[in-house]
């Protein structure tokens, strides 16, 4: 999302002042500021932000279901360490997952109507912070809230141009293994991006190694990602950046490479992992085998074809190109990225997300087997970097519009505004009715509850329950009553020996 990582700097004639500089093969590259465009920004800046914050207002209609029910009762009776104790030992080896998740179990319904406020201020804030420092390597400066309306498109259709935003975005076991996770392992990018000296250059490194355990324990997706991003980095650069930085960069990467491996080889040796691959019969035998092998690609090019038809995605280009047309360099900065190739950079960040997005598919499919194509929220862990690409194209794009006259770089920042415009109001609506299905489910979940809570401290011991789904979400006795899980995680929950299917609220 750097503004096109444009070409070191030089002067037009030698003699002349900082002040005449220009981009290597184009013209004047500092647009002067008028007041329309930094009140356009801000203008605009306002959509995503108030769209974001209608999203984390809707958060406190959220309510346990699913793999939470479980969850609930055990952190209650144990603690986080024993949750993360039963992800190792049984579920799945996932020791980061069980702490994130009981982080926000040990406070029971109110861990999860605040999951969806702190996550998403986190995302946000960690791609702004990314952006600025992104800018300020490649020696580019922005007109303020430039940086913050790419970041905050960028979250926007992250998370809420998704099939299915609840699994997405406010169902918190989901979110921490396909939604947060890929944006976390952008964390690690920061120290690096920060780093001025040696010592800053170690605590990159340090960073990157620590950041890549935990997401090895975290995310087997997510990691597959990072490995291939961070590989990608290996080979390109020197194609990529200035000599001075690239062993600085070669170390992160490695030290990535490594924290990812050792948390991988900790969670592929948990006998909790063990267990669920037995469970599913997902082994690399099966995994790899040639059947698997075809139908994953099959998988993956459905999903593809799902995420290219999808408009929303456009507002990402959209920011990417107002980010290029808006920024110009930054004086006495000196970019650490070699001159800007577009063809080669877009091709390599093509190949790289549809690398990362093949295997993910790979290491899914034994689990999902052709349900992998609807189950959606597996999708986010390469679908960020999707939507980092676009905005990467977008800032090529116009990169290049910006040759050309005054006025053609006036209409595209114009048609740019009005696409993120056009994103934004059509996002709403789905989420405007996702959050009446939540509120609604949320009345009758709060009734439920403390009625079985008074029947409960009553003595009863058998409890009828009538199901309250919300986007597909799994509950006790769904289909009719077909299905049992999790009904005896409910049980537990409120002290009942079981509880019984029932089509009426008590």
């Amino acid at each position: 999302m750097a503004a096109g990582a444009p070409s070191v700097i030089i002067p037009e004639q030698p003699g002349e002042s900082p002040g005449r500089e220009r981009e290597h093969g184009r013209g004047s590259a500092v647009p002067p500021v008028r007041p329309w465009t930094r009140y356009g920004v801000l203008g605009l800046l306002t959509l995503p932000l108030g769209l974001l914050g209608s999203a984390f207002w809707l958060g406190r209609h959220v309510r346990p279901s699913a793999d939470e029910w479980c969850f609930l009762p055990s952190v209650r009776d144990h603690g986080i360490a024993g949750l993360v104790g039963k992800f190792y030992l049984s579920d799945n080896g996932r020791l980061g997952n069980g702490l994130l998740v009981g982080l926000y179990a040990k406070f029971e319904v109110a861990g999860h109507q605040w999951f969806g406020l702190v996550s998403g201020v986190v995302m946000l804030g960690l791609l702004w912070a990314m952006t600025v420092l992104l800018l300020r390597l490649a020696g580019r400066t922005a007109p303020r809230g430039v940086p913050l309306l790419v970041a905050s498109m960028v979250t926007v259709v992250f998370l809420f141009a998704s099939l299915n935003t609840y699994k997405t975005f406010y169902w918190p076991a989901s979110s921490v293994s396909h939604t947060a996770a890929p944006v976390l392992a952008c964390a690690a990018a920061v120290p690096l991006l920060w780093a001025r000296s040696r010592r800053g250059r170690v605590v990159a490194a340090a960073s990157a190694l620590v950041v890549g355990a935990f997401l090895g324990t975290l995310s087997e997706e997510t990691s597959v990602v990072a490995l291939v991003v961070l590989t990608a980095l290996l080979l390109l650069n020197r194609r990529i950046l200035v000599p001075r930085v690239r062993a600085q960069a070669r170390a992160w990467c490695l030290a990535g490479v490594a924290g990812i491996g050792i948390g991988t080889l900790l969670l592929l040796t948990s006998p909790g992992s063990r267990n669920r691959r037995e469970r599913y019969d997902a082994g690399t035998a099966s995994m790899f085998a040639p059947e698997s092998l075809a139908d994953s690609l099959g998988g993956f090019l459905d999903i593809l074809g799902t995420l290219l038809t999808t408009w929303h995605y456009l507002a990402a280009l959209a920011a990417g190109v107002l980010l290029a047309l808006l920024t110009g360099n930054r004086e006495g900065r000196a970019p650490v990225l070699l001159p800007c190739r577009p063809l080669f950079l877009l091709g390599a960040g093509t190949v790289t997300f549809l690398v990362a997005g093949y295997l993910c598919t790979v290491i899914t499919y034994p689990l999902f087997g052709s349900h992998v194509v609807t189950a959606y929220r597996t999708w986010n862990d390469y679908l960020l970097l999707f939507v980092v690409l676009l905005a990467g194209a977008g800032v090529l794009l116009g990169r290049a519009l910006r040759g050309h006259a005054r006025h053609t770089g006036a209409v595209a920042t114009a048609a740019c505004a009005a696409m993120c415009v056009a994103v934004c109001v059509g996002l709403a609506f789905p989420l405007g009715e996702l959050g009446e299905n939540m509120r609604v489910r949320a009345e009758k979940w709060d009734h439920q509850d403390q009625w079985l809570r008074e029947q409960a401290a009553r003595g009863a011991r058998v409890l009828p329950y009538k199901p309250l789904s919300v986007s597909g979400m799994g509950e006790p006795f769904g289909g009719r009553g077909s299905r049992n899980w999790p009904a005896r995680c409910v049980a537990d929950y409120y002290h009942l020996k079981r509880i019984t299917y029932t089509e009426r609220l008590p």
